[in-house]
């Protein structure tokens, strides 16, 4: 993609510029985040919970209470325990630890050191995030009917009516896959300072991005809806290793350990609808003609003092979770992972992500399907492809019908 983002986000914001009073669009805004975020930190500071939590049991049996329906929209996030049960998670990472140690995962990593940005900078070179994706235990839970049941209940939370139709099946899933975390207690290396994935300059200037923040760009960002699914699955993203390129509802992982505050896990800013003031904020008379509050093409949008303190107070620790538990969080939620695993214990998780059968998601399947049928890298990450020859690797006679169907393969 030849361009020069330079110039292309300064058209963009010169045309969004005409929709609306930007400054005094941003000022309303930034005045009920302001209010939101206070209200979040009162709340968590006080013991109170703030992220939602629900069983798995009330989403497979149906009774998710409207109370709980209600405060997941409102916080864009959500916590569902015991997808799976705790011996199953237990088992699955010790079985992901045996095919690391069995296969010399540490001494091919630091051959190919430098390959994804992932990799620890530990003194002994062992990595935190592993380049991994078809071991026995990611294919099964990808592929599991809690998951499923799982996703088809988040997936649901849209409104997935469009002009052309509908924007997505909310029933049937495709599998993305995605690497496994083992963050050891004492790491220092694996912090991600808060960000939003799917895009950063794109939510400016993609015209799909342009159509789904209209309401925002055009001064009424109380008609914004941000479970509104229309022209969701038609953004275009900047080509990268960083960045995934099919559409997801929800991010998300399944734990495989006991992990919390003070673990190097994960905390979130919990507003679903909080999208509006990064999109305003840009479009200040303070910020350069050619900057986006540090936008860059092929990266996470990332968020800083600077730019964004009416709005970082309200970013909180998830609260403990235990093995086979799930965590999950709208694309535009922000997002970050501390510095420092404080922790006595490992910190692992299956990062599995809703990404639901769509025109935008089939395309990228094929592709993936290929990369597991030879054990090489999934196609949105670097090509480091050590499992093409790993013993243990999960193969096509793993695969349910029902995971048969999430890879493509019927």
């Amino acid at each position: 993609m030849d361009f020069d983002p330079a110039r292309f986000i300064t058209a963009a914001k010169a045309e969004l510029r005409k929709k609306t009073d930007v400054k005094s669009a941003f000022a309303k805004c930034r005045d009920a985040t302001r209010r939101e975020v206070e209200a979040i930190r009162k709340t968590h500071d006080a013991g109170q919970t703030v992220i939602p939590e629900i069983a798995y049991e009330a989403v497979r049996n149906g009774v998710v209470s409207d109370k709980d329906l209600a405060n997941i929209r409102k916080r864009g996030c959500v916590i569902v325990r015991g997808v799976f049960d705790p011996s199953q998670a237990r088992d699955w990472n010790a079985e992901i630890g045996e095919y690391i140690d069995q296969n010399d995962y540490f001494t091919r990593a630091k051959e190919k050191a430098g390959l994804d940005k992932y990799f620890s900078d530990l003194s002994d070179g062992r990595p935190q995030i592993f380049g991994l994706y078809w071991s026995r235990p990611q294919v099964m839970a990808r592929q599991a009917e809690s998951m499923a049941v799982t996703k088809r209940f988040l997936n649901r939370l849209y409104d997935i009516d469009a002009p052309m139709g509908p924007e997505f099946d909310p029933d049937n899933d495709y599998a993305y896959a995605d690497r496994t975390r083992r963050r050891q207690p004492g790491d220092t290396t694996l912090g991600l300072s808060p960000h939003m994935d799917s895009g950063s300059y794109e939510r400016w200037c993609d015209p799909a991005y342009q159509a789904i923040y209209a309401p925002i760009f055009n001064g009424a960002l109380e008609t914004f809806d941000p479970w509104k699914a229309a022209y969701r699955t038609q953004t275009r993203e900047f080509a990268s290793p960083a960045v995934a390129s099919m559409f997801r509802t929800f991010q998300g992982w399944t734990a495989l350990t006991s992990q919390g505050p003070g673990d190097g896990s994960l905390s979130l800013i919990p507003l679903a609808n909080s999208i509006g003031y990064f999109l305003l904020r840009a479009l200040q008379d303070d910020v350069a003609e050619d900057d986006l509050c540090g936008a860059q093409p092929g990266r996470a949008l990332g968020t800083s003092p600077e730019w964004h303190a009416d709005i970082l107070d309200g970013l909180i620790s998830i609260p403990t979770v235990h093995p086979g538990d799930t965590v999950w969080w709208l694309p535009d939620v922000i997002h970050s992972v501390a510095n420092e695993h404080l922790g006595q214990d490992y910190a692992n998780v299956i990062y599995i992500g809703s990404s639901p059968v769509c025109t935008k998601n089939a395309a990228y399947v094929g592709k993936q399907a290929k990369a597991f049928m030879s054990g090489k890298s999934a196609p949105d990450f670097a090509a480091e492809d050590y499992e093409v020859d790993f013993e243990g690797r999960a193969t096509i006679d793993d695969l349910t019908e029902l995971g048969r169907a999430q890879m493509g393969l019927t």
